[in-house]
């Protein structure tokens, strides 16, 4: 994984201090709230309903072991012994005190970490797969790109103050495990007939109250001039989007009202002029950052076959274990979502404990996956029995990835001060409802995903089954959607009508699962069903 330089310790050293400052003109009073609102948000740092929120950067969600520890050591000791890992592939940490964000941020820059840029209306995290550099199916390890990325948009002085935050995902594999179409800028690195790298880019996608798919906009983009056209992209919509409206400042609406045909035009317009400003890095600082993401030593001859004696590691292989490359290996996901849990939270305990898996099992490496998960990408399958056994003895070997468990769920309205409702109380009663894995098994792939407002942090609308906290007359209110999808075969769920109370959506994840496994032919997943019958059968099933 990339390794700081003297520059980027400075940068992050020197905005710890920055920051230092501020928060002590803050206490004393001599900052208004108004002005420090702008500083602690470029900080990463929320006002949330009960305390601070700070979001930690973890660029394209991986990091080390010594990284890992230090986010228990932060839960531990500035929090209440637990960290919430997010869909955007960082960690927050919901009740921290103004006066120790400072402190917080001095110890993350110890172990190479920030929360630069994971708010405020700038360039936020680069996201990408969680099993990049791992996976059978991919041409490429996108992480190098990322990384050009994240230096790319770091402190970019044009676009500090864009419209609205921008979001970006890599990928370098036909399966998209990323939802790249649902971000602002989605690139998928991709060969030309000729078997040279290069990147198509979609821009255009988002979520919240305005859902949208991002068109694609170039199909090609030679490897070495990828920053460039990125740049070309950014521009025309600082240009041009909205400043007016905060609700239609994102670059999705700019490309929906002129068009992805005209929307290209300029692109393809600044594009030209930009390749004559020599923006692109030399090659050479590409093979700089790509060293720092070789292959680690993995064993050569090592065999495929795995002891599958005991029956509930033998189910817990089967789900939660993705191919690997390279014979004798896989990648194992962690699932952070056990029956009855908090989708995504883990406690200090449990941190610490990954932390170790990933150094004595996984060349001292995790990442973290916008399903709110932990992935140790590179796993012998020789000591996966026991991984298992550790993960058994605290409380995170549930074998339900992509499964119903597996959900996605925003805070909601018990920590988030724009919500409108509650998210994790129906997280957890569905996942108890649902909590015996031989159901979750026979219902199959099923994507489920809540938010607790309209602006989709859980991404309701590319869930399978999706849940819209909403509030109605001062009541919590849930409305039900069917048929997203944030992987390569991308759809946006739609609403199947009147909402429910909170048990009553519960029992409504039941109705349309069991008019599912009445309806499905063989080989069909939920949404496949879905797509194949239409919502009327589940909306007779549910209202009458």
């Amino acid at each position: 994984m990339y390794q700081y330089d003297q520059y980027d310790q400075a940068m992050v050293d020197a905005r710890v201090a920055e920051f230092r400052d501020q928060v002590r003109r803050r206490l004393d009073g001599s900052l208004p709230e108004e002005e420090f609102r702008h500083l602690r948000l470029k900080n990463g740092l929320y006002l949330q309903l009960h305390a601070y929120m700070l979001r930690v950067a973890i660029p394209y969600g991986t990091l080390n072991s010594k990284q890992m520890h230090m986010l228990a050591h932060i839960a531990r000791k500035y929090d209440k012994g637990y960290g919430h890992f997010t869909t955007r592939q960082n960690i927050q940490y919901n009740w921290i005190k103004l006066e120790d964000a400072p402190d917080i941020l001095a110890e993350l820059a110890t172990v190479e970490m920030h929360a630069i840029q994971t708010s405020g209306n700038c360039i936020r995290n680069i996201s990408s797969d969680q099993f990049a550099g791992a996976a059978a199916d991919e041409i490429a390890d996108p992480r190098p790109w990322a990384e050009l990325l994240r230096q790319w948009s770091t402190f970019h002085p044009e676009f500090q103050l864009l419209p609205r935050k921008f979001k970006i995902a890599v990928i370098a594999s036909p399966s998209d495990r990323a939802a790249m179409r649902l971000h602002d800028i989605g690139i998928e690195l991709v060969k030309n007939d000729a078997g040279v790298l290069g990147a198509k880019f979609f821009a255009g996608g988002g979520m919240g109250r305005t859902p949208m798919i991002a068109p694609m906009i170039r199909e090609w983009v030679p490897a070495e001039e990828l920053i460039s056209y990125a740049e070309a992209c950014l521009r025309v919509y600082n240009r041009h989007g909205r400043r007016d409206n905060k609700y239609k400042a994102r670059i999705k609406i700019l490309v929906h009202e002129i068009g992805a045909d005209e929307y290209r035009r300029q692109v393809e317009e600044e594009f030209a002029h930009m390749k004559t400003l020599g923006l692109d890095p030399p090659a050479a600082e590409l093979e700089r950052i790509s060293a720092f993401f070789r292959d680690p030593p993995f064993e050569q001859g090592l065999s495929d076959d795995i002891d599958r004696s005991d029956p509930d590691f033998a189910v817990w292989v089967d789900q939660n274990t993705h191919p690997h490359r390279v014979p004798g290996y896989t990648s194992l996901t962690i699932s952070l979502k056990p029956a009855g849990g908090i989708p995504g939270d883990a406690t200090a305990e449990q941190i610490d404990l990954m932390a170790e898996l990933a150094r004595d099992y996984a060349f001292d490496e995790l990442r973290v996956t916008h399903a709110q998960n932990i992935v140790l990408a590179h796993v012998r399958k020789a000591d996966l029995y026991a991984i298992w056994q550790k993960l058994d003895d605290a409380g995170l070997a549930t074998a339900n990835l992509d499964l119903i468990g597996d959900m996605i769920a925003c805070p909601g309205l018990d920590y988030c001060s724009l919500a409108n409702a509650r998210s994790i109380p129906v997280a957890q009663k569905i996942s108890e409802r649902f909590a015996d894995t031989g159901r979750q098994r026979e219902l199959g792939e099923l994507k489920l995903k809540i938010s607790g407002c309209i602006n989709a942090c859980g991404h309701h609308h590319a869930g399978h089954i999706g849940i819209l906290g909403v509030d109605k007359k001062g009541l919590e209110n849930y409305q039900l959607l069917l048929g997203g999808s944030g992987a390569e075969d991308v759809s946006l769920a739609r609403i199947v009508g009147p909402g429910f109370d909170e048990d009553g959506i519960v029992n409504a994840v039941e109705t349309v699962t069991n008019v599912y496994l009445g309806a499905r032919e063989p080989g069909e997943r939920f949404v496949d069903t879905y797509r194949r019958i239409g919502m009327q059968p589940f909306k007779e099933a549910l209202y009458g």
